[in-house]
This record gives structure tokens, sequence and C-alpha cells, in this order.
């Protein structure tokens, strides 16, 4: 009565989950029922077969007898020779081994290197930065991912790439805990960026969970889109050198326009209104001045994110050189001499 009650229950196992498995490399999910066949073993007592076990469980081989024990409730020999464990658990992870004896005398083996997981809840970003700003570092949010086995990774992306620290524009700072229960593993990944200055005015995350095993699914928090702040630039500026842009023909003149650290920029000269053909350069440099250099000058540098701003203008002022006056030259005759 009672083999018959056990057949029942292991015929109910099978046709729940399907759990019966012949591969050595086994996955099981934490919590559900798992069944390794014995190979070889008769489908009906009597047998010879034994079953013995490896795992965080034991501290060396235990051999299961297959008429039952106190490790019923973790696992126990079938009926027809397989190996039941009702609920795997995270103890349960490492090697089972069956050796049987057929009816007709021949002996075969059956190993298992046995791993378990659990696939956590999908990740999340919180407190979430409303905005950057250029050229410092801005946290963008933490991505958090609980309740999973093994640990597995998380990993940031912005407008779709993956993102990889490089300790200056990028630089992610993790934890991982583990539930002292359950065993479960809590990661929590924290993004700092530093956008450029003149990038894109939007930037785009998401975070995604690698789970510890492979053939499984990546898991992806929604995307975040947070807005680039660039403060209005500063007033460009032209400096001119010799200063006042009093000069006499033939002489050099050198006008620098002045802006922000941006590497970026672009600068163009513009004289008497009129935008000069030359190739973008902070520097304008004016060689052996003639009358037609006389003018106004400014610069242009343009911003990305703020359009082209243009600088006052300096006036460039071209005389003719001075000549040393010659000895008694404007001098008036003395009439009483």
């Amino acid at each position: 009565m009672a083999a018959r009650a056990a057949a029942g229950a292991w015929v109910l196992v099978l046709s729940l989950w399907g759990a019966v498995v012949g591969d050595r490399n086994i996955t099981a999910r934490i919590g559900k029922p798992l069944v390794l066949n014995c190979r070889g073993a008769p489908k009906k007592p009597p047998q010879q077969l034994e079953w013995k076990l490896n795992t965080g469980r034991t501290e060396a081989w235990k051999v299961l007898s297959p008429e039952g024990g106190s490790w019923d409730s973790v696992a126990r020999v079938l009926p027809n020779g397989s190996l039941l464990l009702p609920a795997v658990g995270i103890q349960d992870e490492g090697t089972f081994r069956c050796q049987a004896t057929s009816r007709n005398g021949k002996e075969m083996r059956s190993a298992y290197q046995v791993r378990v997981y659990q696939i956590p809840g999908k990740p999340e970003i919180v407190s979430p930065a409303s905005e950057l700003m250029p050229g410092v570092p801005n946290k963008v949010g933490t991505c958090v991912s609980e309740g999973g086995y093994p640990a597995g990774t998380l990993n940031w992306h912005s407008d779709g790439k993956l993102l990889i620290p490089d300790g200056k524009g990028v630089s992610v700072l993790e934890e991982t805990t583990r539930h002292p229960q359950t065993g479960l593993f809590t990661l929590q990944s924290a993004l700092m960026v530093t956008p450029a200055w003149g990038g894109a005015p939007h930037l785009t995350f998401s975070c995604s969970f690698s789970p510890g095993l492979p053939r499984r699914r990546a898991l992806h928090t929604a995307s975040i889109q947070l807005r680039v702040w660039e403060p209005v630039p500063p007033e460009v500026q032209v400096m001119i050198q010799p200063e006042g842009g009093k000069l006499v023909r033939g002489s050099t003149v050198t006008l620098t326009c002045e802006t922000p650290a941006q590497s970026s920029l672009q600068i163009h000269w513009i004289k008497d209104g009129i935008p000069l053909h030359l190739a973008p350069s902070p520097v304008l440099l004016l060689s052996d001045v003639e009358f037609d250099d006389e003018g106004s000058y400014s610069c242009v540098a343009t911003y990305p994110s703020h359009g082209p701003q243009e600088s006052p203008a300096v006036r460039v002022v071209i005389g003719e050189a001075e000549e040393e006056p010659i000895a008694g030259e404007g001098l008036e005759a003395d009439p009483q001499g």
C-alpha cells in the first residue's frame, strides 16, 4: 500500500513538472522539485542501487537508503530508483551519483552536477537624477536587483550602448549583499557620468541584470532620459596685442578670441561685419599691416547647445610711422641777426 502511494506521488511529480533529467550538468530553480534518473536501475523492486551525494548539506559523501529515513524531506529514492528532491535549495548544489545493477547483472553509473538558480525581480533605477551638468561628475541613479542567485551582474547602458567604466567620464560604485536566511543576493550599482561640454542636450540611460548562469536572458529596467543643462556661456571677448590697437604700417597685430575652455568650439572671425574666409582658429595674426587691414574685428564662437555667440568688436587703426625731426627744422630766422 505504501509502495503504491509513493509511486503515485512520483507519477504526480512527473506529470506536473516533467523534471526527469538525464544530463550530467543540471540547473534547477530554487523551491522547485527535481528528479534525477538512475541509469540501469530496474523499474520495480527488487533493486540493487545506491545513491550518494556531496552537497552543501553534507561534510562528505552521504549515502541514501532506498528504504527512506531522516533525509526524506530533502531527498528520497523513488520506487523506480530515481532520486527526488522535493524542493531544491542553495544547499543542494553539488554532486549526485547513482550506482545500479540491472536484471542481467550489468553495472551502470550516473553522475550529476547540480547548480541552482533564482531569477530576481526586474531591476529598477532608484533615486534618478532630474538633470545633468557638463564638465562635472553627476550621479545618474542607483540600479537595484533583489532576490537573485547566483549573484549575477548589473550593467549600465546609454542610448542603447554598454557603458564601460573608465574612471574618468564614467564610473560605477557597486555593492553586493546576501540575505542571511535565504542566501539570495541584492545588487546595487550607482552610476556617475561627466557629460562633455557641447554634447547632446539629452541622454538616455538604462540598466540590465545578467544572471550568473548561461543561457538565461538579461532583465532590463525602463529607460530614463535626463536633460543636460548647460549654463549660458560667459561673454566671448577679443584681446588685442599690442594693446590699444594703434599700429603703424608694416607692423604685426595679434587678435585672440577668449572663450570658456572648450576644445569643441568653432571660432570664426568677422571684419567690419563681413565674415573672413579663414580656417577656424582662436587666434588671428595680421602681419605687415596696411591701411586696408584697418577696421573693426570680432570673433564668433559656436556652441553646440547655445548656437553662435559674437564678441564685442575691437578697432584696429593703422597710421604712418613718425619720422625723427631734423635739427633746426621748423625754426624761424632771428630778425635781429
